[in-house]
């Protein structure tokens, strides 16, 4: 079983931040800058970020990005199939993974990012994770790390005071040290399995040539998300 103990500190980073949260940035950290340097020098605005902030900051930041007026959603099914069917078959096949491999994923869904990558340390069907890799958290987080394009948050933000649903706070949005998160798992994602062809043909448990954008989650998201994607932004 191959040692998959760095997705762990990943998953920390993208939980809610408790007292811990900056030491927990700063490990994932140093054990990016022995093995994934790149990787490190993606993370490093976050970690800078976490550390000069106070933790009322840090959980405005969270809030802000995953919960209200989210940038982005943390459950990988939804992001890749949105309200398809398929993403109700993805997430039973999950729960029945996470399950087998005795991983107790609280009160969030299986297909939670952060215990899809805690089922990296729990099971041994490496071929599996090979799948889940190339298929699911690749492409989801490219899918993610799109949504915070400066122009396309700029674009929401201006839907979203149009519609009066909420109080903005851009400059909670704009530079948004999350996608250096995302990006730099994405770094490492396609270093652990480089060996794994994307278009080699796997059991098939997902495909991604079907979704829906995951903007559409809650209702105000599924006008603005509308009004964006008719724009065409890129």
């Amino acid at each position: 079983m191959k040692n998959y103990k760095h997705y762990i500190a990943f998953a920390d980073l993208l939980r809610y931040p408790n007292k811990d949260y900056t030491e927990m940035a700063n490990k994932c950290m140093a054990i990016l800058e022995e093995y994934y340097p790149d990787a490190a020098l993606e993370l490093k605005p976050f970690v800078d970020y976490m550390s000069a902030h106070t933790q009322d900051e840090r959980e405005e930041l969270y809030t802000r990005t995953f919960d209200v007026q989210p940038i982005c959603y943390l459950d990988l099914g939804f992001v890749i199939f949105g309200e398809d069917y398929k993403r109700g078959a993805f997430l039973l096949h999950m729960q029945e993974e996470q399950l087998r491999a005795g991983n107790d994923c609280g009160t969030d869904l299986s297909d939670n990012i952060c215990n899809m990558l805690t089922l990296y340390t729990k099971t041994a069907d490496q071929s599996l994770l090979d799948e889940l890799a190339v298929k699911i958290l690749i492409p989801g987080l490219e899918k993610m790390i799109g949504e915070f394009k400066q122009a396309r948050v700029e674009l929401k933000m201006k839907i979203l005071k149009k519609l009066h649903r909420a109080i903005i706070q851009p400059e909670l949005n704009q530079g948004n040290v999350y996608r250096n998160v995302f990006s730099a798992l994405l770094i490492v994602l396609k270093k652990d399995f480089e060996n794994v062809s994307f278009n080699q043909v796997l059991d098939p448990v997902v495909d991604v040539q079907h979704h829906n954008s995951f903007f559409a989650k809650q209702s105000v998201n599924i006008e603005v998300n509308k009004l964006v994607n008719e724009l065409k932004l890129d």
